[in-house]
């Protein structure tokens, strides 16, 4: 079991935070769903039933795609771009074509 955490620790604790904001993100997306349909009259929903709805399904892909688009973003800048003390970029003092040590 330690040989497993240790081997793959970065998996284990990406996995276990998206699930915990994914639990996190439903929650209170069915606390403002709920309250949205209370406004409009309607009866509120359960959580397994908030789950399989479109707004449940429509938040996370919104934040899903949001979240792609900055990576996306940030891996063509540290392209072409430098940053001084970065890991991901080149070299500040090095030539464009010299990526360094």
């Amino acid at each position: 079991m330690r040989r497993l955490l240790r081997d793959h620790g970065v998996s284990i604790a990406m996995f276990g935070l998206f699930f915990v904001f994914v639990c996190g993100q439903s929650v209170m997306g069915l606390l403002d769903y709920n309250s949205t349909q209370e406004e409009h009259g309607r009866s509120p929903v359960g959580y397994v039933q908030y789950m399989g709805s479109g707004d449940f399904i429509e938040a996370v892909f919104e934040n899903w795609e949001s979240e792609f688009l900055a990576i996306g973003a940030m891996i063509v800048l540290s392209i072409h771009l430098r940053q001084r003390g970065s890991s991901q970029s080149k070299p500040v003092a090095s030539p464009h074509g010299e990526t360094g040590g």
